[in-house]
């Protein structure tokens, strides 16, 4: 398969299209016979197809048009200019047929039949052609202007201003949200990453916006989100305000934001769903029933959320510490690392980490479900997916191969015990002086057991063994990036109008980072800390973690609190990798990866859930901090009563 010759659903031969499809959904009985006639008709002895330049005979309008609908941006700028000297003004140019490829491209994703990454590309071929046309614009609006021609602004279907909250950093999401909005004929304002809450309302007056779209991917900013509609509320803001982001939720959204702003407030889940959310919302004859429908079920979220809270208490602390996970230390004795301390590697090869990355969820990134390598040949994605991943390894090969970007990481093994909930970690093997504390969380939600089956309330520190055993253990901590050089890379990319190598360099940037997560991890069990040094894994069963220990990281449910990876950071001496943390403890570059190491063989994953406000001022108490401040760092994972009691 040409992966690179992929058709428009709807330009496929109707005979071959219907016939292919009589055979995949069993349509008719003679349909494999039919389908085995027409293979001989299109059988040939060549087996290299070579590019169909046919369309290139074409008029030039219908050549934009067919450029933009297939992603091919070779001849976009002799192309538009054709159109231009044709027409009476540039800006007719887009009004015409870059905006009838355009919506030509947004009718087809919408019905299915383009994916998101076909769109990006699309996207791609609009900006260059619009970028040729901006300079003439420029020129006939001067003279209009000298003329007293005063000229208005085109805010096409509506304005959206798009912003990253403040503290955070991730913006993939976002910026595909962006392209595709853009292609549906809105406004787009992408005010970029780490934008206060008084930036995006003044920047939503200036620029007459309809629409405001938040986004985030760490826990903090699901209370920066909050106050953003807090503001809103306060400042008499009207307008619907979208909400969209992995840690985002339709239940978040419901419980913790609508009831802050009276305005439409709405949960959007990906980027294929934004556009018909705005244009119902902007729809003078769809609104109204589409808001009142989405009030009626955050509502009912609300009641189901309030129901399920009741009908799940928080045991007590003290009950929860005596329920902990029960490990027999008489039993055990903790391997003593090959190579304690810290391991510092200023430039990992980054072409043999390309073997430890896991696929899946870059595919995902874009949209494309299902799991590498069978997403490959899905029936419905699976030429997508073909493509993409083709570009993927094209631009990976010049990444890893041109020195476009530099990785670094960092790992530290260190003595250690539990004290309490928490890990300490010591100078030296004496264990006298503590290096730093590692304060854990432990689940307080009632566990219903069946019978004969016991269910610990786990905590971090119960994988460490206890300080009064007498038993010495160790524990370690790491941070990596792939994102040295990344900035260039992408702004490079965006000055050429190139959205989709731009968003595609991020998502490859990412994926090294977990690759080199994965890669120091398996070091570590083999050759630092030692413990597996017999261990022979593929990398799906590295995926799939069948390997001895843990690399819980802060933020994520085992270690909700971001605000740990300041101790991180510095015991792994973080600033001289490059990495470093914004204020909400969001990792820059962003294709960054930290957290913990625990090597004890019943060590597992789990989520810590909803802490009590007991525990909460145990925990403030164990790190010198304020309840309020602690409350600000936990509040995802506070009950609601417990907020109200506080």
């Amino acid at each position: 398969v040409n992966a690179g010759a992929l058709p428009v659903y709807d330009d496929i031969p109707d005979e071959l299209r219907d016939t292919i499809e009589d055979a995949l959904f069993q349509r008719v009985g003679d349909a494999t016979e039919r389908l085995t006639e027409l293979a001989e008709r299109y059988r040939g002895t060549e087996s290299v197809r070579t590019e169909d330049l046919s369309w290139r005979e074409a008029p030039a309008r219908e050549r934009v048009v067919h450029a933009l609908i297939k992603g091919l941006d070779d001849w976009v700028e002799e192309d538009v200019e054709e159109v231009r000297l044709g027409s009476e003004r540039a800006i007719h140019v887009i009004e015409g047929p870059l905006m009838d490829g355009m919506n030509r491209v947004g009718d087809l994703f919408g019905a299915g039949k383009m994916f998101l990454p076909q769109v990006v590309k699309s996207a791609r071929v609009m900006k260059k052609a619009v970028a040729h046309l901006i300079p003439h614009i420029e020129r006939e609006t001067e003279a209009d202007r000298a003329a007293g021609i005063q000229a208005e602004r085109d805010d096409g279907k509506g304005t959206v201003v798009l912003a990253t909250v403040k503290g955070d950093v991730h913006d993939i999401g976002k910026n595909i949200v962006g392209v595709v909005l853009q292609c549906n004929g809105y406004r787009v304002v992408d005010l970029g990453v780490m934008v206060p809450a008084d930036r995006i309302l003044s920047a939503a007056r200036e620029e007459g916006a309809h629409v405001i779209g938040l986004s985030g991917l760490i826990t903090p900013s699901l209370d920066e989100m909050v106050h953003v509609a807090g503001e809103m509320e306060r400042e008499g803001f009207s307008l619907p305000l979208l909400i969209g982001g992995a840690t985002t939720s339709r239940t978040h959204t419901a419980v913790k934001i609508e009831e802050r702003y009276s305005g439409p407030t709405l949960h959007v889940d990906d980027a294929s769903r934004a556009v018909g959310v705005i244009s119902s919302l902007l729809s003078r004859r769809e609104a109204p029933a589409f808001i009142a429908r989405t009030r009626e079920e955050y509502a009912g979220i609300r009641e189901r959320h309030r129901g399920r809270r009741d009908r799940s208490p928080l045991l007590p602390l003290e009950e929860a510490r005596r329920n902990r996970f029960p490990v027999d230390w008489g039993v055990y004795t903790p391997e003593r690392p090959a190579a304690p301390g810290r391991h510092v590697f200023m430039e990992e090869d980054l072409t043999r980490l390309r073997g430890f990355i896991d696929w899946t969820p870059f595919f995902q990134s874009w949209e494309l479900r299902g799991t590498y390598p069978e997403i490959l040949s899905d029936s419905e994605v699976g030429e997508t997916a073909r493509s993409l991943f083709r570009d993927a390894e094209e631009l990976l090969d010049r990444m890893t191969g041109e020195g476009w970007l530099t990785a670094r990481g960092a790992a530290l093994l260190a003595p250690a015990n539990a004290v309490g909930d928490d890990i300490e970690l010591y100078h030296d093997e004496s264990r006298e002086q503590v290096r730093a504390r590692i304060h854990t969380l432990r689940q307080q939600f009632a566990k219903r057991a069946r019978e004969g089956e016991f269910r610990p309330n786990l905590a971090l520190a119960d994988f460490v063994a206890p300080r009064e055993t007498g038993i010495p253990d160790w524990a370690g901590a790491f941070a990596v990036t792939a994102g040295i050089g990344l900035e260039a890379v992408t702004a490079r990319f965006d000055r050429e109008h190139d959205d989709f190598r731009s968003i595609l360099a991020r998502a490859l940037a990412d994926r090294l980072a977990e690759a080199y997560a994965e890669f120091l991890h398996q070091r570590v069990r083999r050759e630092l800390w030692g413990y597996a040094g017999e261990e022979a894994l593929s990398n799906d069963e590295l995926i799939s973690e069948r390997y001895r220990g843990i690399r819980p990281a802060p933020g994520y449910p085992a270690c909700p609190d971001h605000s740990e990876k300041r101790t991180l950071m510095e015991l792994v001496g973080a600033d001289e990798l490059g990495i470093r943390l914004t204020e909400s403890c969001a990792m820059l570059p962003t294709a960054s990866v930290s957290g913990w190491y625990l090597g004890h063989p019943d060590s597992f994953y789990f989520g810590v859930g909803r802490v009590g406000w007991d525990q909460l001022a145990d925990y403030a108490h164990r790190r010198g901090i304020t309840e309020e401040e602690a409350e600000r760092w936990l509040r995802p994972n506070l009950d609601d009563r417990e907020v109200a009691r506080g």
